[in-house]
C-alpha cells in the first residue's frame, strides 16, 4: 500500500523561516493546510472512507433476513460475561450470557466510563446460537397467530448469533417487556450518544424500519470497531446500508484492477439453510 503525501509542501514550510520568506503578516502553519490522503492497493485507489486495514471483516458481518449465517455458525473466540463485582457487567439475570471476546471487552469499558456519569445499565441479552434463535421464532410465531411482528427473527438472521450483538438496558427495564419507550430513558440516550466511542452501534434505528426489517430497538447495540461505528454513527446509517456502500467500493476497486484477494472476505453470502 502507498499512500501519497504532499511531503516537498511540508518540507518547504519548514524551511522558509531559514530562507527568511516567513514574515508576521504571511505566517503559515500546519494546520492552515489541507493535505489530502489518497489511499492506493498495489496503484488502484480505494474510494471508501475507512481503509481496508481499519476493519475486520469479522466484526462487521451482517446477518439478517437477506444474509442468512450458517447453522453452524459460531464466534470465537467467546467470553462468559460476569457479573461486575467480578470484574464484568451489570447483568439483569443470573442465566449464563456469552459474547464475542472483543465485543466483552468492549462493553466492559463502556459499563465503567457509563459508571463516571452515574449512568448505571444492564445486560440483558447476549450470544443467541441458531438453534435458540430458531425456537425464540417458533414461540413467537405461536404466540403471536403465525403473524411475524419484526420482533424476532428467524434462525440464521439474528445479530445475536454474531456474538457481537447486544441488549443493553437500564435498570428499570431489568424485568419489563421492552419496547420503543424506553429511548427516552437517559441511559438509552447516553448509549446512542457514546456507544461509538467503545466501537458500538444502534443496530436497529428508528429511521431504517424498512431497511433492517426489525423495529425500532434503542437497546441493541452491535460492535463494530471503533473507526467502522464511528462512520456509522455519525452518517446516521444502519449496518445494511454500510455494506451496501461498502459493496460498492469493493465493486470499483476490482473494476479498476485491484487485488479480489484484498477485499473478498468482506463479501458476504446467505448460507443456505433448511
Amino acid at each position: 500500500m502507498k499512500k501519497a503525501f504532499c511531503t516537498l509542501l511540508v518540507l518547504a514550510l519548514a524551511l522558509l523561516p531559514a530562507l527568511g520568506l516567513c514574515q508576521e503578516d504571511t505566517e503559515l502553519s500546519l494546520g492552515d493546510l489541507i493535505i489530502e490522503e489518497d489511499v492506493f492497493y498495489d496503484d488502484v485507489p480505494w474510494n471508501f472512507p475507512i481503509d481496508i486495514s481499519d476493519m475486520d471483516p469479522e466484526y462487521i458481518r451482517l446477518a439478517n433476513r437477506d444474509v442468512l449465517l450458517p447453522k453452524g455458525f459460531v464466534p470465537e473466540p467467546m467470553m462468559v460475561m460476569k457479573s461486575r463485582s467480578n470484574g464484568g457487567v451489570n447483568k439483569a439475570s443470573s442465566s449464563e450470557m456469552k459474547l464475542h471476546e472483543v465485543a466483552g471487552e468492549a462493553l466492559i469499558e463502556m459499563f465503567e466510563a457509563a459508571l463516571t456519569q452515574d449512568i448505571t445499565l444492564y445486560l440483558k441479552s447476549a450470544y443467541r446460537s441458531y438453534q435458540t434463535q430458531a425456537t425464540m421464532y417458533y414461540n413467537r410465531l405461536e404466540s403471536n397467530n403465525g403473524k411475524d411482528d419484526g420482533w424476532v427473527t428467524p434462525a440464521g438472521a439474528s445479530d445475536h448469533q454474531t456474538g457481537l450483538g447486544c441488549d443493553v438496558v437500564p435498570k428499570e427495564w431489568r424485568d419489563r417487556s421492552m419496547n420503543e419507550d424506553m429511548a427516552e430513558a437517559e441511559e438509552c440516550q447516553w448509549m446512542a450518544e457514546h456507544c461509538a466511542e467503545f466501537g458500538f452501534i444502534l443496530r436497529y434505528p428508528s429511521d431504517k424500519e424498512e431497511i433492517t426489517e426489525i423495529n425500532y430497538e434503542p437497546w441493541h447495540l452491535r460492535y463494530v470497531g471503533k473507526e467502522v461505528a464511528a462512520y456509522i454513527m455519525d452518517n446516521g446509517l444502519c449496518l445494511e446500508e454500510f455494506h451496501a456502500q461498502l459493496q460498492a467500493a469493493i465493486d470499483e476497486f476490482i473494476a479498476a484492477g485491484g487485488k479480489a484477494s484484498l477485499v473478498e472476505d468482506f463479501i458476504q453470502v446467505s448460507a443456505e439453510n433448511e
